[in-house]
């Protein structure tokens, strides 16, 4: 039998099927590449046309591989996985010797990963902090002890050494329950949910198509993690007679804090968040029923319509309890007036 794998020049590898291969060709290449490249990254690289296969580019990653086929992909060069400083602006709300508060702004990753190695709020806090950012969270992130999604604004603390980082996840893991940290967020979604204060009990866990997404699982079932969330609705946008709204402003608080889990947990009640393209798309069509001005504020609006507007911990040194407020951001004070002023 053939060695499947073998170097060719320069970055190029020759990966050839033996007898027992099938399977689409993105999962069969991430099989035999190994741990350094993920199904993702393999899959981005084929639709890039870095695969070809007797001289022809490959680009469907759901091609079926049979034995003997013999494929050629060009890999790039393995990135540094430590992250280096960058001159990049912070808004600091607070900072001293333990902690960093900053308000982070759209578009801002929080630490790299594949695809994002760079611009990241960890390359701007090493460039700010130096050294003394705490080392638990890694070296590809020091002293981030939550996060926030990329199109996610608002407060964030960071830890700038072991023992705040500690203390600090401690609060966090602990989500209120004995420790006075606290976290709220305002969203616009669509619609308005029926009652205008509830509760959203509804455990998460990875999305069996897609593993980048999360969705609503059963109790009890292996990967499902408790999850609640606290809403109120704060306004609501062209209310009819019969409680309809054709979007509200509302506010969160997190009881747990699961990856997208406002943007989930809303979509689930059946009021996903304005511009959110992965768990709100099937209400983009909604946006057709405003007056043209409102509607060219919503289908500009590029992320997810949320924010992360109050943090509350207690100082990992001090004691002191701290509590930290940004209001709605630029983009999303247009939107909120647009829908208010909007005149259907």
């Amino acid at each position: 039998m053939s060695d499947p794998f073998k170097q060719a020049a320069g970055n190029m590898k020759v990966l050839t099927a033996d007898e027992h291969a099938e399977g689409r060709l993105d999962a069969w290449m991430t099989a035999q590449l190994g741990e350094e490249f993920s199904r993702s990254r393999v899959k981005v690289l084929i639709k890039e046309g870095q695969v070809t296969s007797k001289g022809s580019v490959v680009a469907d990653p759901q091609k079926k591989v049979r034995p003997g086929d013999v494929f050629e992909i060009n890999l790039p060069e393995p990135e540094d996985p430590t992250p280096k400083g960058e001159n990049i602006p912070l808004d600091i709300l607070y900072e001293d010797d333990d902690l960093i508060v900053i308000s982070k702004p759209s578009g801002m990753v929080v630490h790299p990963a594949a695809g994002n190695w760079n611009g990241t709020l960890v390359n701007a806090l090493i460039y700010h902090c130096g050294d003394s950012l705490s080392g638990i969270g890694g070296v590809r992130r020091p002293g981030i002890v939550h996060r926030l999604d990329k199109d996610t604004t608002g407060v964030m603390v960071v830890a700038k050494n072991d023992v705040a980082h500690r203390h600090l996840s401690a609060q966090f893991a602990d989500h209120g329950r004995t420790m006075p940290i606290e976290r709220a967020y305002q969203a616009v979604v669509w619609g308005r949910p029926r009652t205008l204060t509830g509760s959203i009990d509804a455990p998460l866990g990875r999305d069996t198509g897609d593993r980048t997404r999360r969705a609503v699982k059963r109790p009890g079932t292996a990967d499902a993690d408790e999850a609640i969330t606290h809403y109120e609705v704060i306004e609501r946008f062209h209310e009819t007679p019969d409680a309809l709204s054709l979007a509200s402003l509302v506010e969160c608080h997190l009881e747990t804090g699961r990856t997208h889990q406002i943007r989930v947990h809303m979509a689930h009640i059946g009021h996903p968040l304005l511009g959110d393209t992965v768990y709100g798309a099937g209400f983009k069509t909604k946006a057709n029923l405003l007056p043209d001005a409102a509607k060219k504020a919503v289908n500009s609006f590029g992320r997810q319509a949320l924010h992360a507007y109050m943090l509350q911990f207690e100082h990992p040194r001090s004691g002191e309890l701290m509590r930290f407020e940004v209001p709605l951001p630029d983009d999303m004070v247009a939107l909120v007036d647009a829908l208010r002023n909007a005149e259907l």
